[in-house]
């Protein structure tokens, strides 16, 4: 699979050109033995690559949460859930491609899925809306929710969003209403609830699926309020100022687990999900599973008093 860099991996880039240069050289019987060469260069390029994303600023990480080859929704769908069967539409208005969700199985216990798809072709994002869910897609999240509750299922929701669709339909259709219905459901479910955040989770558009029990993001993931581009627009009326409006926001997940918006980050594979998806997948699979087993044997109203006292916690420490 070939590789998508960044602007701030260029150097990496050069590394591995070359060193595809020299593989192609020495898979020719006739080129001359260049092994130790390869592995100097395998060994540069593995080090820099390490150094570079054991201390990324939050805009090189905004970036990184928005890779085009980054795991989406689909990709968790397919590796870490089995008998996944999806129910569409809000019985309202219709279906909303941007927010995908349904049954499955997930370790052995039948949950509810559900979260925002983005599409990688062009084709497929224009499908979805590129993540940006209208006001039937937090509906249908809505109807989810409520049959989990129903029939006592864990609920597992997937943020990736750039925010709601912000369009005049949305509007007209009650866009805030339904982001606003879709918090106060899930911060009333009596089963537990869990959040991954897997790229972007920004503004209403995530928190209307992400009000639950516990909050986990990916280690290069983001989550804010508004986008930094949105924010620089606003505080500096320059949205090019975007990598500085990041820096202030504090929207990392070290940052954000230090004033308890999250509870915890899953480690991603060195340069990122992208690099490495199945193992980064993996690791994602195994904090939910761990984070299910802490709230499994709780009752309705003890699930909804810790929801509420985790969110009551947001701000108090770490600011």
């Amino acid at each position: 699979m070939t590789t998508t860099y960044l602007d701030f991996e260029k150097p990496i880039a050069e590394l591995d050109a070359k060193i595809s240069e020299l593989e192609a050289l020495a898979s020719s019987k006739e080129g001359p033995s260049i092994t130790d060469e390869l592995k100097k260069l395998k060994a540069k390029s593995s080090k820099q690559l390490k150094e570079m994303y054991s201390d990324l600023s939050a805009w090189r990480k905004t970036l990184v949460a928005r890779h085009p080859d980054r795991p989406h929704l689909s990709d968790f769908i397919e590796n870490i859930f089995d008998d996944f069967e999806e129910l569409a539409g809000d019985r309202v208005f219709g279906n909303d491609e941007a927010i995908v969700g349904g049954l499955a199985r997930f370790k052995g216990r039948p949950v509810v899925i559900m979260g925002h798809e983005k599409g990688r072709t062009i084709e497929k994002r224009l499908k979805h809306n590129f993540g940006m869910a209208h006001p039937e897609g937090y509906r249908k999240a809505v109807r989810l929710m409520d049959m989990a509750e129903k029939f006592n299922l864990p609920v597992l929701s997937f943020p990736d969003t750039q925010g709601a669709y912000p369009g005049k339909g949305g509007e007209e259709r009650g866009q805030a209403e339904a982001i606003a219905r879709g918090t106060q459901r899930g911060l009333s479910l009596g089963v537990p609830f869990v959040t991954l955040i897997i790229g972007e989770g920004m503004s209403g558009g995530a928190i209307g699926i992400a009000a639950a029990n516990k909050v986990l993001m990916m280690e290069h993931a983001i989550y804010s309020v508004i986008s930094p581009e949105g924010c620089a627009s606003i505080l500096y009326r320059d949205a090019a100022k975007a990598k500085e409006a990041a820096d202030a926001m504090k929207i990392t997940a070290p940052d954000l687990l230090k004033t308890k918006v999250i509870d915890g980050v899953v480690k991603e594979p060195v340069g990122g999900a992208h690099r490495d998806p199945k193992r980064a997948m993996a690791a994602a699979a195994k904090a939910l599973d761990e984070a299910l087993q802490e709230l499994e044997g709780m009752s309705p109203s003890e699930l909804r008093i810790q929801r509420k006292e985790r969110f009551y916690a947001i701000g108090r420490e770490g600011l």
